[in-house]
């Protein structure tokens, strides 16, 4: 979505001008802000500061964005990345960088608070794909890891619906793209 001018309203009426570039999950995966919009780059990047103050029981699922590379600077705390099915957990500690080329597997991990800028290049649909996590997480209650069977199918329609963004390594994409058929017969719904 494009920054736009707004008229500034009094805080008490509760307006945010700028409550479309903050995803805030309350919790994991913590408060995510867009800095720089696929509209801004003109689909060369997606850039999101993470503030991360939950320790992570559980990493995101081990996974590969086949035409984009992820990278990640670390402004304060650490990030643990684990890059290749096989890959030990590389730690990445404040003022440090790491990148992740496109179709590389990989997850990560904070065990202390963390505040990191995360860039994906190109772009492609990655606002979209986490703005609609954001919306599962927040109004419908998704879980990563998935606590419950809503969750896994949600999950997977979301990583089957986007895989020129994501797409899983473990669980397999086979596996959301099952729940994904099984959440259309039940007539799930992914936010748009």
């Amino acid at each position: 979505m494009p920054r736009r001018a707004y008229r500034i309203l009094p805080q008490e009426q509760g307006y945010n001008p700028f409550s479309n570039w903050i995803l805030d999950f309350g919790g994991f995966p913590g408060r995510w802000e867009i800095t720089r919009s696929a509209e801004e780059t003109t689909g060369e990047s997606l850039g999101m500061r993470f503030e991360i103050e939950t320790a992570m029981g559980d990493a995101p699922p081990l996974h590969i964005h086949p035409h984009a590379e992820e990278s990640y600077q670390v402004l304060s705390g650490v990030l643990e990345v684990n890059v290749n099915v096989e890959g030990e957990w590389q730690q990445v500690a404040a003022g440090e960088t790491h990148s992740v080329p496109a179709g590389t597997a990989h997850t990560f991990r904070n065990k202390v608070p963390v505040s990191l800028i995360n860039v994906h290049k190109p772009a492609l649909e990655f606002e979209r794909f986490f703005r609609r996590f954001h919306t599962l997480v927040t109004e419908q209650g998704v879980t990563l890891p998935p606590k419950n069977f809503k969750s896994a199918v949600l999950l997977g329609m979301l990583f089957s619906d986007h895989e020129q963004e994501v797409v899983s390594v473990k669980p397999p994409q086979m596996a959301m793209r099952a729940l994904a058929m099984l959440g259309r017969l039940l007539r799930y719904r992914l936010p748009d």
